[in-house]
């Protein structure tokens, strides 16, 4: 907990296209701090990737959902980024809530002029 780490994984896409009809796999990179594992029964990896502090021990956080039963690899990039108290203060915000998920753009296949 509290290292900056990067993510590989593949995120499931759905959009409309002429060629394909469904889901497609996208290849992602999600950087983050690492918070944990969380879920009982879809586990996902949570990264907290903005934190924003209102008063001592309560943060705001953007984060990402990683689902581990999807192919993933996992790299720490810088250990102990932040303090394990400040990790631990992170992930408490994200359990009472104070979370905002980071919205994903998608793709329109068709051409702008």
């Amino acid at each position: 907990m509290g290292d900056l780490v990067r993510v590989d994984w593949y995120d499931a896409s759905v959009g409309k296209s002429s060629f394909s009809k469904g889901s497609i796999d996208i290849p992602s990179r999600s950087w983050g701090i690492y918070l944990g594992v969380l879920g009982e029964k879809n586990r996902h990896i949570i990264l907290a990737q903005n934190s924003f502090k209102y008063t001592d021990g309560l943060y705001d956080i953007d984060y990402t959902a990683v689902p581990l039963n999807w192919p993933i690899t996992v790299r720490v990039l810088t250990p102990a980024e932040v303090t394990s108290e400040e990790a631990e203060t992170l992930l408490n915000s994200f359990l009472t809530g104070h979370r905002r998920t980071l919205k994903r753009r998608t793709c329109n296949h068709e051409r702008l002029h």
